[in-house]
């Protein structure tokens, strides 16, 4: 096409030296467009050379602290050195299992919520982890509740039945000895779906505990108002695992692994980045208007606490995903969230991807 183009400029430059004025300039107008339309079909082919994957979509909308190495993947243009043209999206649970589903999503951030989804036929498997801790159980300041021993008899609010700060919850309950099931009542769990409301509700004395997402779980306990029981981050039970993962549509692992690998390299660089840049990473975070959190300083401290893993930590003291999910995975069946034999479940739901794919 573009030897096509310089042989017509040619042959329309020899043209114009016998034509008169008029039809030089006809000509010569004929010869800009020309040119334009050539420049146009080069832009368009380096448009569409420029992104070995070209466009997908991630989920990223969602305002959670959790997904901060997707957002900095993005604004640091890792995401576009591994050659993807990301939009971030909104998306909830639900549209996020689809995506995983059929493909659309190549990846997104979840936690141990999407096991059963898992074992309910979604196409998808935990292929990395993103980090460790982000849900907190909150009491009124003056409560009597301290510790998990004094839950017996109480109503905790949560976002979702079936949801994580539900699933946490039952775990925390069960591992010391308090059954969570509802026909053995207790405890009573009683949902929803704004943080807001479970606080009012703790407030007007209709729930004991409030079972919360950060960073709202976090701003409640710093004004003072509020006690934490459980921090999903620093508790035996939970500490040292990832509660987040990175999962991964099962119909791209087999079609282009390689996609699934440079995505993934992507999020490593953003964590090591997270990880160097505590303090930056949060200004991202606000410029970009990805969180409405507006303590900055509890911004990082969170992100510290969350221990994105950087590079060292990927290489050297790497944390055992496989592991990971099949301790969650041996939790979630105790309590009767699963069904499906915690090993038998885990190879199904892991799924370890050779990084170096593509490259």
């Amino acid at each position: 096409m573009i030897s096509y183009n310089i042989y017509m400029f040619s042959m329309i430059k020899k043209g114009t030296e016998d034509m008169n004025i008029q039809k030089r300039t006809a000509y010569l107008l004929a010869l800009a467009l020309l040119i334009v339309a050539l420049l146009a079909g080069c832009a368009g082919q380096v448009e569409q050379t420029a992104y070995q994957y070209g466009k997908i979509d991630l989920p990223g909308k969602e305002g959670a602290l959790c997904n901060v190495p997707i957002y900095i993947a993005k604004e640091k243009g890792f995401f576009a050195e591994e050659g993807f043209d990301v939009t971030l999206v909104s998306s909830n649970a639900e549209i996020r299992k689809i995506g995983l589903n059929n493909g659309t999503m190549p990846i997104v951030n979840g936690d141990f919520q999407f096991f059963p989804s898992i074992e309910n036929d979604v196409k998808a498997a935990v292929v990395d982890g993103l980090h460790n801790g982000c849900i907190k159980l909150l009491v009124p300041a003056d409560s009597p509740i301290n510790d998990v021993s004094d839950l017996v008899g109480c109503t905790i609010g949560v976002d979702e039945i079936g949801g994580t700060p539900h699933q946490v919850t039952s775990v925390w309950l069960e591992k010391n000895g308090i059954s969570a099931k509802a026909e053995d009542g207790a405890v009573q769990f009683l949902p929803y779906d704004d943080g807001n409301l479970q606080i009012q509700a703790l407030n007007n004395g209709d729930i004991d505990v409030a079972a919360l997402w950060d960073p709202f779980g976090s701003v409640q306990e710093k004004t003072g108002d509020y006690r934490v029981i459980l921090d999903l981050s620093t508790d035996p039970i939970f500490a040292g695992r990832y509660c987040c993962f990175i999962y991964a549509s099962q119909k791209v692992l087999d079609e282009d692994p390689e996609k699934i690998a440079a995505l993934l390299r992507a999020i490593h660089k953003a964590q090591n980045w997270i990880a160097e840049n505590p303090e930056e990473a949060v200004q991202v975070i606000i410029d970009g208007n990805y969180s409405a959190i507006e303590d900055e300083a509890l911004a990082a401290e969170l992100i510290v606490h969350y221990e994105y893993p950087s590079v060292h930590d990927h290489a050297v003291n790497k944390q055992d995903v496989r592991s990971d999910v099949l301790y969650f995975a041996q939790e979630l069946y105790n309590i009767g969230y699963l069904t499906t034999d915690p090993e038998a479940f885990t190879d199904i739901a892991y799924q370890n991807v050779d990084l170096a794919l593509g490259q």
